[in-house]
């Protein structure tokens, strides 16, 4: 067996160990959900930051480095505001109405069931996405260092993420996470700095770069400017990656998960400067890997990140791969956890009434379900380019966000107001998206009929095209459109009463006037 598939099944073995140690801190609901509302600090900035450091933010970003250019660094900027963000305006919010999935929040002002589902399924379009690109890498990997199939790469992948996940919980998330971010941020950095010893040092890189990029005919001011990709791509990227987070319900999980709600704001700050790093050192390696192979080496997936590191030698090819499977495992467990916490409190209203055995047996229950067949389209599917993936996903969150910021922070919003403007940001992302991609090859321009319109609407718009633009414009839109013509139930003053006074944002008997 080879060094480097020695650190990788070294590196699976000891997580899946460490997930059945920590299964025996998990005996209620609450424990495996919320970590028993026990973290400190450092630990709940560990596990925040391992949600937003996993594949868009490590082999996605250094792909997208290769082939376009510096300005998809801006990813981590976006995740700093992202998670500061939240930190500052949900989080607080969240633990006092003390909910593991944000559709909670309708059923909580409004008792609204068709809110929470929605709210459900724009985030579950993410979630879904985060939960099969994690068993795909995972597949390639061990396929590729050990000789075994992808099917079998794919079932192992899911087996360790569905049994860490059910064993550990969040909590075990957040331990694990320490370890994740270190080995990501730390491990890439000593692949990076050899590397690029190896090379001839920076100004060597550079040179080479200029190369590569000319040989691709590629504009080279453009890729190194951190503008280059233009400013349309750049507030797509702001939208997709940063206003859709606050409805990401992993982050309704941690709120609760805090020992004190005056942890939340410093652990999410401290998270997003974590998961800001995490991009820089991604582009540092998408450079070095395009001054070594080009940018049109064709290195899509894991594989931007560790054929520099393998080919450098095996025992930094291991750390590479490590640092990848880190990057995937800190992402892929807590998400699968918030998928299942969702799913059962939105999608089976019979589990209010639940107690912690029958909840905690149906989450699990749910996770093994959704992990597998999450693992089986892994195993169907083609995946290519990473990060624009996930970033799709993360666009049909947006709506969700949109309203849950109008819910807290302006009082006269109705339900009307939130399902259409969710129902509409959702619906016309999605269309858009898939308009975009019947419509948007260059035999369309003169295909006539629809086709050809559609085409020639999408070139005038250029990168404004992207879908995250609709979903963030139309629930803006509509909310506080429909919320001001509409009408307010008679029972709705009470209801808002005593769900404004449980936040703690106003004063009992306010005037709606």
């Amino acid at each position: 067996m080879s060094i480097t598939a020695t650190v990788i099944i070294i590196y699976l073995g000891f997580f899946a160990a460490l997930g059945i140690y920590l299964n025996r801190n998990n005996s209620t609901a609450s424990d495996w959900a919320v970590g028993g509302g026990g973290l400190g600090v450092f630990m709940l900035a560990a596990g925040v930051a391992g949600t937003r450091i996993g594949g868009a933010g490590t082999y996605g970003v250094a792909g997208d480095v290769i082939s376009e250019g510096l300005g998809h660094l801006w990813y981590g900027v976006n995740s700093f505001a992202a998670l500061f963000l939240v930190g500052l305006f949900f989080v607080i919010p969240y633990r006092r109405l003390q909910i593991v999935s944000v559709g909670q929040v309708f059923d909580y002002r409004f008792g609204s069931y068709r809110c929470q589902w929605l709210t459900s399924l724009c985030v579950q379009a993410e979630y879904l996405v985060v939960n099969i690109i994690e068993p795909y890498i995972i597949g390639s990997i061990v396929s590729g260092v050990t000789g075994l199939p992808f099917v079998v790469g794919v079932a192992i992948g899911g087996l360790l993420i569905v049994t860490f996940t059910v064993t550990g919980g969040l909590k075990g998330t957040a331990i694990a996470n320490i370890v994740h971010c270190s080995v990501i941020i730390l491990g890439l950095l000593l692949v990076g700095t050899i590397a690029m010893s190896n090379l001839g040092g920076w100004e060597a890189v550079t040179t080479l770069a200029d190369g590569m990029l000319a040989d691709a005919n590629k504009d080279q001011a453009s890729w190194w400017s951190f503008t280059g990709i233009g400013w349309a791509t750049i507030i797509a990227l702001f939208i997709s990656a940063t206003i859709h987070t606050p409805a990401a319900s992993v982050y309704a999980n941690y709120a609760s998960s805090a020992s004190k709600q005056g942890y939340l704001i410093p652990g999410f700050f401290l998270a997003g400067i974590i998961a800001a790093m995490m991009p820089l050192v991604a582009g540092f390696i998408g450079i070095l890997t395009m001054a070594t192979y080009g940018s049109d080496s064709g290195l899509t997936s894991y594989l931007n990140i560790a054929q520099l590191a393998m080919d450098t030698g095996p025992i930094l090819g291991g750390i590479a791969l490590a640092a990848v499977l880190a990057a995937v495992i800190s992402s892929g467990a807590p998400i699968l956890l918030a998928s299942a916490t969702m799913f059962v409190n939105d999608w089976i209203p019979a589990a209010k009434a639940y107690d912690s055995d029958r909840k905690l047996r149906a989450y699990k229950i749910v996770t093994v379900l959704y992990g597998t067949a999450a693992a089986v389209i892994a195993w169907l599917g083609n995946i290519s380019s990473v990060l624009q993936l996930v970033l799709l996903g993360f666009a049909m969150v947006v709506p969700p966000a949109i309203a849950v910021g109008y819910v807290f922070y302006w009082r006269r919003t109705t339900e009307q107001g939130v399902f259409w403007g969710m129902a509409t940001g959702f619906a016309g992302g999605l269309v858009m998206w898939l308009f975009n991609t019947l419509f948007g090859g260059a035999e369309n321009a003169t295909a006539g009929g629809f086709a050809q319109a559609w085409y020639e609407l999408i070139t005038f718009l250029g990168e404004w095209r992207d879908p995250s633009f609709l979903t963030l414009i139309l629930p803006m839109i509509v909310i506080p459109a429909v919320s001001l013509m509409g009408s307010r139930p008679k029972d709705d003053e009470g209801r808002a009463e005593s769900f404004y006074v449980r936040l703690g944002s106003i004063k009992p008997n306010f005037d709606w006037a």
